[in-house]
């Protein structure tokens, strides 16, 4: 049995800041206190607990991406859609002030487990 099954769970934090009082700052410090590997993925440069937050403008080639988190408000969201659901990744988790039922229902229609959630509380309660 694997004693580490978050590590297959790589994650991808988008809208990543190095901003300790921001949601995002505060997932990404969960996710590795829990041992799940991330990556920071943001319009705003910076370091977050040791990664280099990628342009999201640039849309990087990313692979094994198991989880998105979104922290991009709905109004911030359209343009990056489609590069997000192309990364392929089995779930993306819209936190709270991120809903948006255009994109909800584009991942679901890709065969991507798009749940409404607070990354924070399913860390916190293991059931990330």
């Amino acid at each position: 049995m694997d004693s580490e099954p978050n590590k297959s769970k790589l994650t991808l934090v988008v809208g990543a800041t190095d901003n300790p009082e921001r949601y995002p700052y505060r997932a990404a410090e969960l996710l590795q206190a829990k041992g799940v590997p991330f990556v920071p993925i943001g319009i705003k440069k910076g370091i977050v607990f040791g990664e280099e937050i990628l342009d999201l403008r640039q849309m990087p080639a990313l692979e094994g991406i198991h989880t998105i988190t979104l922290y991009l408000g709905p109004q911030n969201q359209s343009e990056w859609i489609d590069y997000l659901i192309g990364l392929g990744p089995k779930r993306i988790i819209f936190n709270p002030g991120t809903e948006n039922s255009a994109f909800f229902s584009k991942a679901k229609a890709a065969g991507i487990d798009a749940i409404e959630a607070c990354t924070l509380v399913m860390l916190t309660t293991g059931q990330f």
